[in-house]
């Protein structure tokens, strides 16, 4: 199976990974990227990721996935070169934050602490948080059965960052939050969970719909255990030309129905009633 990081304690590689986020943060305080640099230099870097299916993958040797398509619409529309670089979720936001890439052309999840380093767009997909169990596991039939169980969730994650909230959750239902263990990918999560190693594994909404589509005879889609949450590209802190020409072209691939289209191929469902700004968890906007 794919490399994963177990932990007894989320709580510690949870500040760990504040504190290394700020540090480079505190490291990068100039801005890289601004869209006149973009249009002197004559291209614009991406950054996708290589395992997050529907959105981005690699099938029969290519890119595929919502984002891989709306990269090549964004190449045609562009009055410059777009370039992308495919790599692991982990360096992702990291590349951007620290001027390595332009945009980081991916489904993230907006949340408070991702907002501090950077400026989001308008959401792509909705990113609820939902448990998924396997199916006939008669144990869970709800949040409060998820006490004490061991789960599984995506190694540098939002909801890695969001574990508090679900923390939160199970103590006002007199539980307590099981052991987790954090995966490179969701795949890998999921398929630890086929093999019993872990009892559920949190993820949104989308990938969790995709297993479930692919996979209906094993996997069982549970309650949500986070408020709702928005997928959106994301551009470095006070990059906000940058960020409001991706929102143009967004905004035109959903006025012109290529977006829906687009979710319905790749997400099975569409998201006509997404906001237009980018939205903090809860439904909060986000500040400028």
């Amino acid at each position: 199976m794919g490399c994963r990081t177990r932990s007894a304690s989320f709580t510690g590689i949870f500040k760990l990974s504040l504190l290394v986020s700020a540090i480079v943060v505190g490291a990068n305080v100039a801005v890289a990227g601004m869209l006149d640099d973009i249009k002197r230099r004559g291209y614009m870097t991406v950054a996708t990721e290589d395992n997050y299916p529907p959105f981005e993958f690699i099938q029969d040797g290519k890119p595929a996935g919502l984002d891989h398509e709306l990269y090549e619409l964004l190449k045609k529309w562009a009055p410059f070169e777009v370039r992308q670089q495919i790599l692991p979720w982990q360096g992702l936001l990291a590349g951007v934050t620290t001027g390595q890439f332009d945009v980081a052309l991916s489904a993230g999840s907006i949340t408070d602490q991702r907002a501090q380093q950077l400026d989001f767009t308008m959401p792509i997909a909705e990113a609820t948080y939902y448990y998924v169990k396997r199916k006939g596991d008669e144990r869970i039939k709800s949040v409060k059965d998820l006490s004490g169980l061991p789960f599984g969730t995506q190694q540098g994650s939002a909801m890695q960052q969001r574990l508090p909230e679900v923390e939160a959750l199970l103590k006002k239902l007199g539980g307590t939050l099981g052991r987790p263990s954090f995966y490179v990918s969701y795949p890998d999560a999921f398929q630890d969970l086929a093999l019993s190693r872990v009892d559920f594994v949190i993820a949104n909404v989308v990938p969790i719909t995709d297993l479930i589509r692919k996979r209906p005879n094993e996997f069982e889609l549970g309650e949500p255990v986070a408020s709702v949450t928005y997928h959106a590209w994301a551009v470095k802190k006070g990059n906000k030309d940058l960020r409001d020409f991706l929102d143009q072209f967004l905004g035109e691939q959903r006025r012109n129905g290529t977006m829906a289209r687009l979710q319905e191929k790749w997400l099975g469902k569409s998201f006509p009633d997404l906001p237009w700004v980018p939205m903090l968890p809860g439904n909060r906007p986000m500040p400028d």
